[in-house]
């Protein structure tokens, strides 16, 4: 038998009476991924690819109640309709994916464009996870002061970064405001830094997004 998804304008051709009746017919233009995602048709057919994996990820913070409520952070984060289908996604995972040995690499959405909400192929990026750890600002844990200051026991404000795979202290001030621009000289120039490091492994756009990046009281 054939059947027809109206609503797609879609028909599965030559399917066992059985396998209709047992519901095994799907759509691939119906969403299955909360909703929304749905991996539309063309040559990226399996779900065990690390393109896949990536497209699963984005559309979970994207479109997961649960999730959202865990990380607050990705609560107005949303994915490009373009990248519903996955086939539109992986076919930009193949053209923009690459790997630096030794490290776990993350899609990141707000490098290039600081504070973009929407993951779409414009304005996302592969980077290596020592490189997206940079940019994670753990609002979770923030206090009432800005980032990378705390208050310390005798009412003035102490400035530190993590540096390094630990924690180094920039000094004692008299404001949070100087402070924190201890904290932003440092943490910019820590940024440039690992740009140099990573500057022949990674794409121009992002070394060049790196070494623009300003850290603002608000972060």
């Amino acid at each position: 038998i054939d059947v027809y998804f109206p609503e797609y304008n879609w028909t599965f051709k030559h399917a066992t009476y059985q396998s209709f009746k047992n519901g095994k017919i799907k759509c691939p233009y119906e969403p299955s991924i909360y909703g929304v995602g749905y991996l539309g048709e063309g040559q990226y057919n399996s779900k065990n690819t690390k393109a896949y994996n990536f497209w699963f990820s984005i559309i979970t913070r994207g479109y997961s109640k649960d999730y959202k409520n865990k990380k607050p952070t990705y609560k107005d984060v949303t994915v490009c309709e373009e990248w519903h289908n996955f086939q539109n996604f992986a076919k930009w995972y193949d053209e923009n994916y690459y790997e630096i040995e030794g490290e776990t690499m993350a899609i990141n959405k707000d490098i290039l464009y600081k504070g973009n909400k929407i993951y779409c192929p414009e304005k996302c990026i592969f980077v290596s996870s020592s490189i997206n750890s940079l940019f994670t600002k753990r609002q979770n844990c923030r206090g009432d002061y800005p980032i990378g200051v705390c208050k310390n026991n005798e009412g003035k404000f102490a400035s530190s970064c993590h540096y390094k795979g630990r924690t180094k202290n920039l000094g004692i001030f008299n404001t949070p405001e100087e402070a924190f621009n201890a904290y932003k000289q440092f943490k910019e120039n820590h940024i440039k830094e690992v740009a140099e490091e990573y500057k022949d492994r990674i794409p121009q756009k992002l070394y060049e997004a790196m070494y623009r990046y300003e850290v603002e009281i608000d972060d």
